[in-house]
């Protein structure tokens, strides 16, 4: 049986991390808020372990995003499918990420989202146009690698 899986990816601020790539894949937000504000009230975690972010009880570091379409906790808001987990580390990014994502808006939308995800807060490291194909190099707000192809 196949394993369930979600990518994680260290950062400074996870839910500045989080709001940029849940709008750049057009992804929703999970909302923890619900479920922090029951173990608070439980008395299962401190306040510590919290923040406030738009108004709403999170959790201090971490936040993520999930596929619109696939299914999720509605207790928790926590994704069940395609899903990405931001987490707060004391470190800042040093070198090269070993893994990336690659985003496929397809050859006549590339230009366009690459502006889009510019206005978001990216920035363009490079484009690359090789006899396999063509991209954009860029990093998100923290400076992590991505391209879109």
């Amino acid at each position: 049986m196949p394993l369930h899986w979600k990518l994680v990816i260290d950062c400074t601020d996870p839910h500045r991390q989080a709001a940029f790539w849940a709008a750049a894949l057009e992804y929703a937000l999970e909302d923890h808020g619900p479920l922090v504000t029951r173990l608070l009230a439980a008395g299962a975690v401190g306040p510590e372990a919290t923040t406030e972010v738009d108004g709403h009880p999170a959790w201090r570091t971490l936040a993520a995003v999930r596929h619109p379409e696939d299914p999720f906790d509605p207790a928790s808001d926590t994704g069940l499918g395609r899903r990405i987990l931001f987490q707060a580390v004391p470190e800042t990014k040093q070198v090269k990420n070993r893994l990336h994502l690659d985003v496929h808006p397809g050859p006549d939308a590339r230009a366009a989202t690459v502006t889009r995800l510019e206005a978001l807060g990216a920035t363009v490291l490079r484009d690359v146009a090789e006899p396999g194909g063509a991209w954009t190099v860029m990093r998100d707000p923290e400076g992590n690698e991505f391209c879109v192809h």
